[in-house]
């Protein structure tokens, strides 16, 4: 049986009109205190993000959604949050903000290897399946 750990989740929305508050989701951060595992997964191709944000400056929204994954990451030189440990990491993503990129409140669970637990959210709540439907969901 495989070990089981309890990790925090939120969904990166793009949020490309923040006024009107309608979103798309275009990623999620996976946060396993226990295991020191953080990790985004977003979408940051041009042609995939004018298709869930037609209306949104998509070259820059990929350079922010890039940015995101250095900060979590953990890179050099994605600036001094980046160099923080990965809950600091994780809170700092998380934080509200209104801007063009937001989260989702955070989200408790349990699950075996955070690796796996992210590409599943990632299918549910980014890219759902023809089984999951194919509209994006504002969750």
């Amino acid at each position: 049986m495989s070990e089981v750990t309890s990790y925090s989740f939120a969904v990166l929305r793009a949020v490309p009109h923040v006024h009107l508050g309608a979103f798309a989701n275009v990623g999620v951060v996976v946060h396993a205190r226990t295991l020191d595992y953080l990790a985004v997964r977003v979408v940051t191709d041009v042609e995939e993000l004018r298709r869930i944000v037609p209306d949104a400056d998509v070259e820059l929204l990929s350079r922010y959604l890039s940015a995101l994954q250095a900060i979590c990451d953990g890179a050099d030189n994605a600036g001094p949050v980046a160099l923080a440990p990965p809950s600091e990491r994780f809170h700092w993503i998380t934080a509200p903000r209104s801007d063009v990129i937001q989260c989702s409140p955070v989200h408790e669970g349990v699950g075996g290897d955070p690796r796996q637990v992210i590409d599943e959210l990632f299918a549910t709540f980014v890219h759902p399946g023809p089984a999951q439907g194919t509209g994006h969901r504002n969750w």
